[in-house]
């Protein structure tokens, strides 16, 4: 996916009602929430059971989205990150060591990284015509798409200089992830693939949705616990999606991570987008691009809106500049 500020050609799906823009008023009243309610803990955008009214829209006829649950978070760890890292893909890649996709033309890369320290052990450069994007591991080769090609790479996980190319037929390459078995995959839009590791083919595909609505700009992906975890591009929402038929179950509200480094100085910040998942050990890693940070965090259940609705949850993560 490219950086926020930079322009592409074709026109973008319009984003259905939940992930629009407030208009200005809604947009006021809600700045002012998160901003009190950062200064109070600037880790969590609010309290389980103290949700903020301006954040929910709740008409008394409705009833809760049957099979959804919300989350917040509370930061457990911050690790350094490479501030320079237009992170892409990102995992867990046991021993305290993360796998990393970085993107952006002649900037893009396959990295191993030291999670304590945020140090790059290991790296290989790609060309300059590839921007990089998600990266996921299976039996030891690290799989990874670019952006705007029907292309992407296996690299063996000990030795990057050993790659092969491969083709896909997704529309784009965004996000990567697997369950062991196959291979999970977005494209910048709606549509959840999984693909044979072998060979590549589609061998299934859903579209995601939440409320009938379509959930468009999936982006880094992640497996964790039997779901397939996804960032929502431009947003600090991480949508997560059975697999099996695209449906929402679960939405995880990470606000105030990002306007916590925006308010310390860190005015160069991209989006949030990276997603790692230590099984073993139960761990939640989450970053973004051009974060100085990846925290490990903890969820923690919260009462979402009575409609399910999440318009006011999810706003792009421009609204907060």
């Amino acid at each position: 996916m490219p950086p926020t500020n930079l322009f592409i050609s074709a026109p973008a799906p319009t984003p259905p009602l939940y992930l629009r823009r407030p208009i200005a008023t809604a947009a006021a009243a809600l700045l002012i929430v998160i901003i009190l309610v950062a200064a109070a803990n600037p880790y969590a955008p609010w309290h389980t059971n103290s949700t903020p009214t301006a954040l929910l829209h709740r008409p008394v006829s409705s009833a809760p989205a049957a099979r959804t649950s919300f989350y917040t978070f509370d930061v457990i760890r911050e690790y350094p990150h490479d501030p320079y890292a237009f992170t892409q893909g990102i995992l867990y890649g046991g021993n305290d060591t993360l796998f990393e996709s970085t993107g952006l033309y002649h900037r893009s890369s396959v990295r191993k990284v030291d999670l304590k320290t945020g140090k790059v052990l290991v790296q290989h450069e790609m060309e300059g015509r590839m921007f990089g994007e998600g990266l996921t591991l299976l039996n030891d080769k690290l799989f990874q798409v670019v952006w705007l090609k029907n292309e992407g790479f296996i690299y063996d996980r000990h030795n990057f200089s050993k790659h092969e190319s491969f083709t896909h037929k997704m529309r784009d390459g965004w996000g990567l992830a697997t369950d062991g078995k196959v291979l999970f995959g977005s494209d910048g839009t709606s549509r959840l693939y999984q693909l044979d590791p072998k060979s590549i083919q589609v061998m299934k595909a859903v579209t995601v949705k939440y409320q009938d609505n379509e959930v468009p700009y999936l982006n880094e992906l992640e497996y964790v616990n039997g779901e397939v975890w996804a960032n929502v591009w431009q947003t600090d929402c991480i949508a997560r999606v059975s697999h099996e038929d695209g449906i929402v179950v679960g939405w995880i509200f990470l606000h105030g991570l990002r306007q916590h480094l925006w308010n310390s100085g860190n005015t160069e910040i991209d989006v949030l987008n990276g997603i790692a998942w230590d099984e073993a050990n139960q761990r939640l890693f989450v970053t973004g691009k051009l974060w100085p940070k990846l925290y490990e965090i903890k969820l923690r259940p919260v009462d979402g809106p009575q409609d399910g609705s999440v318009e006011k949850l999810c706003p792009k993560a421009s609204f907060y500049r």
